[in-house]
């Protein structure tokens, strides 16, 4: 484990949700700094595996190699094809930690965080061509204002949209110190909230992070074994809200029954009714952890 890359959040009870079976396949679909994986292969033995996925090159520098271990360098909304390919069809349990690593926040030139002066970039996968900078330059103002009322709940978001087509007629931004400065008449409120709200915006539409993660609770059902565990930590309650209303079955049952036809069986039994949230010893040592919901759903 690489605490320096990230401290994984809630990690000894998102261990214990897994409900870990020594000899089962289990998927990591966040590795990171390694170390919820690193916890789950302390309670495998030699028969268990465990899959894990990461799209950002700079995860793989943490990994060790293990025999029971394979390392996926993809997005986890591939899930079930990478799995496949590796001849499993269904697992035990899948655990997804949802935040941006300490490091990727850390790293100014991955132009993930306000602190720091970097490129306008924010991929968490580099091989993709979508940056924040494109979509400053590119987007139109209504999506524009749509993606920071959605993504960001930016109060004046449409404002916001209109003064960057105005400004990007006759100024470019490429870095983060620049675009800073090209909205900072548009700050309203606490500076530091305003930019962090424009920034996770940009950031979850560069990497479709909210389509990234439907993809993934889609392929739950199928992917995991009759009493197998999904265990995902959020960060947003757009996210939030997309883990409850899947494990609830309310996507689903909108699907296939539209009038709310009474045949519509769950494929989820709840194990957390309400989320687990971090306990003030954690958020006193890991600040970025306060935002954090755990949330766990077992397969019928």
């Amino acid at each position: 484990m690489n605490a320096a890359y990230h401290i994984p959040v809630m990690l000894n009870e998102a261990i214990d949700m897994l409900n870990i079976q020594p000899n089962g396949i289990y998927v990591d679909c966040t590795f990171g700094g390694g170390g919820h994986s690193a916890a789950i292969l302390q309670k495998l033995n030699n028969e268990g595996r465990l899959f894990v996925f990461d799209q950002d090159a700079d995860a793989f520098k943490n990994f060790k190699a293990d025999e029971r271990v394979v390392f996926i360098p993809e997005n986890f909304r591939h899930l079930a094809r990478f799995l496949k390919l590796y001849g499993i069809n269904q697992v035990n349990g899948v655990l997804a930690d949802l935040g941006v690593s300490s490091y990727q926040f850390n790293e100014p030139s991955r132009g993930f965080s306000i602190r720091f002066d970097g490129p306008l970039d924010m991929r968490m996968d580099n091989r993709n061509e979508l940056t924040a900078e494109k979509i400053i330059e590119t987007y139109s103002e209504q999506k524009l204002h749509q993606l920071f009322e959605k993504y960001g709940e930016v109060t004046n978001s449409r404002t916001l949209a209109k003064h960057i087509i105005q400004f990007r007629q006759h100024t470019h931004v490429s870095t983060i110190a620049q675009f800073k400065s090209a909205i900072a008449n548009m700050v309203k409120g606490n500076p530091n909230k305003y930019f962090a709200q424009v920034f996770q915006a940009l950031r979850i539409a560069v990497n479709d992070e909210l389509g990234a993660l439907t993809d993934l609770l889609k392929q739950l059902p199928d992917v995991l074994v009759s009493g197998g565990r999904a265990v995902i930590i959020t960060f947003h309650s757009l996210e939030d809200r997309l883990v409850k209303n899947s494990f609830k079955g309310v996507m689903d049952e909108e699907e296939n029954n539209p009038f709310g036809n009474s045949s519509f069986q769950p494929k989820f039994k709840l194990i957390t009714k309400k989320p687990i949230v971090p306990g003030e010893a954690e958020m006193k040592l890991n600040t970025r952890s306060r935002s954090a919901k755990l949330r766990v759903a077992e397969k019928i």
